[in-house]
């Protein structure tokens, strides 16, 4: 299964990935090559909605946390919102859920 990203820009220092698709050893690294240059614009906060992600393995969970390291040498904010089940789930075993600020909808991690 391929992977589709959009990125859309809700405010001027906001931008938002919209990840469809599984993130596997495959797609990782696409996800990567998206997230990476969004830590050196001026953003203050960078969303990844997860909601068209069912499937999410080592290497796109090792991404994320890269991108959460990106975030705090960059000062940037990087929020995840509207995790599927199974990547709740995958989240939860990997106690992950109280690493990344994690908020169920976009409008709630942007009013935050």
């Amino acid at each position: 299964m391929s992977i589709e990203l959009k990125l859309d820009r809700p405010s001027e220092n906001t931008v938002t990935v919209s990840v469809n698709g599984d993130i596997d050893m495959s797609s990782s690294t696409k996800v990567r090559d998206i997230l990476a240059p969004l830590f050196q614009e001026n953003n203050k906060a960078i969303i990844v909605d997860l909601s068209g992600v069912s499937y999410i393995d080592s290497s796109g969970i090792a991404t994320l946390v890269e991108g959460l390291q990106w975030s705090h040498s960059s000062q940037n904010k990087f929020r995840l919102v509207s995790l599927t089940p199974g990547v709740k789930d995958v989240f939860e075993i990997a106690r992950l859920l109280t690493v990344f600020e994690v908020f169920d909808t976009k409008e709630q991690a942007l009013a935050h």
